[in-house]
């Protein structure tokens, strides 16, 4: 069963096939030295879910946010401080146009009060990011921490301007891009190199944040 019309060879289910296979051989690659491939399928992912999203018709801070997302996965597949700078500008550009999104369609704050149980994941949300980011900005060192400091708040806006949106949908995939950020986050400044976390932290980063662009996208086109 698809989830939309039609079978596989379909426009649209036949770009979300390729988006996750595209994923799914990335996951294969974490490891791997930057290539052009290792750039391709990292990349791609994200990209065919904004075409997806164009094709369904979906709103256009949707797209832009996925199309901003996937300049970030390119700056991320690279090494580097410049790469990792760039990455982070690009996502922080696309958590202000998520921001954008769920606030012009949600209900306002006012439905945090009429359905209180919306507060509960960003409330758990913010309460572990917190103490991690007093841990994150002293490590992240001068030259990071106000970028550090202005993606957190970005990101923690998402995830609380998600909570005003009908589709609980969207409030899942924004606690899974937090805690995929979260997971990045501490994996680049407070393991050592050598750490044996890293084996279970790059591929639960990726598992994660696509996992959130797909919830994202399909709360909005399907």
């Amino acid at each position: 069963m698809m989830p939309f019309a039609g079978g596989p060879e379909s426009l649209s289910n036949g770009t979300l096939l390729l988006s996750a296979v595209a994923a799914f051989l990335y996951l294969l690659m974490l490891h791997r030295p930057p290539s052009w491939r290792r750039t391709v399928v990292k990349t791609g992912s994200v990209a065919l879910l904004a075409v997806l999203a164009q094709v369904e018709g979906g709103p256009l801070l949707l797209i832009a946010a996925l199309a901003l997302s996937a300049i970030g996965d390119a700056f991320l597949a690279q090494d580097g401080e410049k790469a990792f700078l760039g990455g982070l500008a690009s996502f922080l550009v696309a958590h202000l146009a998520y921001v954008a999104l769920f606030a012009g369609v949600g209900a306002g704050m006012e439905i945090l009060v009429v359905q209180p149980w919306r507060l509960a994941l960003p409330v758990v949300v913010t309460l572990a990011a917190l103490p991690l980011l007093r841990r994150l900005l002293p490590a992240a060192g001068p030259d990071m921490r106000l970028a550090v400091a202005a993606y957190a708040a970005a990101i923690l806006a998402m995830m609380w301007s998600s909570a005003t949106v009908a589709a609980p949908l969207v409030m899942v995939g924004a606690a899974m891009f937090v805690v995929s950020d979260a997971i990045l986050a501490t994996a680049k400044f407070l393991f050592a190199p050598a750490s044996r976390h890293h084996a279970w932290a790059a591929p639960s980063v990726w598992v994660l944040y696509y996992l959130a662009q797909v919830a994202i996208t399909f709360a909005f086109i399907l």
